[in-house]
């Protein structure tokens, strides 16, 4: 028997009003605010933040609903500023619209700043859905025209309603009498993902279908779950959320020191047909990012990792991947350099373009030399020790300090010797 349309289960069955709205009673519940705004009928623009299948998708469509507004959808994975530029030329000549925009973090700069403007003019109410924390993901102009939601990971009482749903409303599913007899495994596979559960539980009973094992009844249990889901383990994709999630728990359990959790997660990507360059291209990232100059081999090692897995590639480049990967974990970690550019770009974004000193000028002409440029610059190695006591910053900044030494043997030199040439900027 095959299955009777070729959505999956989680889509067929998805909410269309908030009465079939399942968990967030904070957000949506009765006496939340956003269900006053939504009666009110005065929308506005929003980010739901929060874990893979937990609805926020569905939230969304079901808000366009409620107010009755056209609806659009774009994933941020996929589009770019054209197809911004479109939904915006729509609603200037329709009248607002709601645009949803998934994974919205993954837009950069350019492509947020260009939602501004139809943000504030009211042509669109803009409700973005995103993973991360949007503190750090979603430009500070954009963020302030936003109300941030944040959504939970359904409850396992809410992941049984979700379930029980479906085989109340799904078409297909009612052609079959099925009893849950066990949960623990269903509910331990889903992680609190809403549409992980569903298509876990369609796969399920397909799998009984197809082994003839129904009877009169479809029975489900955690053995049955457990051997079903262990058979079919390559549900990993690489181009959607759970791709993103494990890369993210296989950075932070490098960055955490973890060298289990890291090869783990590593395991987790390979096994799923992860594109071994994306994961070494990560550890590179990872070697500056957070173990910088606390470990400098760690750079090293990581670009060599990378050339190594170009040349080899699957399976043997799995086990460069691995060293690399432990290599990096077991490292000590500093985000000094990090974290000083991060402050400098912010500076330089604060101050604007102030003027280059003019001992530091290039004067290639005479008409510049007559201008000073060049004049009272100290060549360093004409100095004690190669060191010239003097102001590289323009004026308005002098005395700046970005970087940081972190804490740790390696920069603890670092801060000893900036200590002793820089008696003012680091002796605090």
């Amino acid at each position: 028997m095959l299955f009777g349309t070729k959505k999956p289960l989680a889509e067929r069955i998805r909410p269309k009003t908030l009465a079939e709205y399942i968990g967030q009673e904070t957000v949506i519940g009765r006496d939340s605010s956003l269900r006053k705004i939504l009666n009110s009928g005065q929308l506005h623009s929003m980010i739901l933040w929060g874990p893979p299948g937990v609805g926020k998708t569905t939230l969304a469509k079901i808000i366009a609903t409620e107010v009755h507004l056209p609806f659009y959808e774009l994933s941020a994975i996929e589009s770019g500023v054209k197809e911004i530029r479109t939904v915006i030329d729509q609603a200037k000549q329709i009248g607002t619209v709601l645009l949803f925009i998934d994974e919205i973090h993954r837009f950069n700069k350019a492509q947020q700043d260009r939602l501004l403007s139809a943000v504030e003019k009211g042509e669109i109410i803009l409700v973005g859905a995103t993973t991360e924390n949007p503190s750090f993901e979603i430009i500070s102009a954009l963020l302030s025209r936003c109300q941030v939601y944040v959504l939970d990971a359904f409850s396992e009482e809410q992941l049984k309603a979700l379930v029980y749903r479906a085989i109340e409303k799904d078409t297909w599913l009612q052609s079959f009498e099925i009893k849950i007899m066990e949960w623990e495994s269903l509910i331990r596979f889903s992680g609190g993902d809403g549409r992980r559960i569903l298509n876990l539980f369609e796969l399920v009973i397909q799998s009984l279908i197809e082994k003839e094992e129904m009877g009169e009844k479809i029975l489900v249990d955690n053995n049955k779950v457990q051997q079903i889901i262990q058979a079919n383990p390559a549900r990993y994709d690489k181009t959607g959320e759970q791709h993103y999630d494990i890369i993210s728990a296989f950075i932070k359990s490098i960055r955490g020191s973890d060298p289990n959790a890291a090869v783990y997660y590593l395991a987790r990507m390979i096994e799923g047909g992860e594109d071994p360059k994306f994961i070494a291209r990560r550890l590179v990232i990872a070697a500056s990012e957070d173990i910088g100059l606390a470990n400098p081999n760690a750079l090293l090692l990581a670009t060599n990792c990378f050339e190594a897995v170009q040349m080899i590639g699957y399976p043997e480049c799995r086990i460069i991947l691995s060293q690399c990967t432990i290599y990096l974990a077991t490292s000590p970690k500093s985000n000094a350099s990090y974290m000083a550019i991060n402050k400098a770009q912010a500076l330089v974004r604060q101050t604007g373009d102030l003027s280059i000193p003019l001992s530091l000028r290039n004067a290639p002409t005479k008409l510049m030399k007559n201008m000073n440029y060049g004049k009272d610059y100290q060549y360093a190695h004409d100095k004690e020790n190669s060191f010239a006591a003097m102001e590289f910053l323009p004026g308005e900044i002098s005395n700046t300090v970005l970087y940081e030494p972190g804490n740790n043997p390696s920069e603890e030199k670092h801060r000893q010797h900036l200590r002793y040439l820089w008696k003012e900027k680091y002796n605090y």
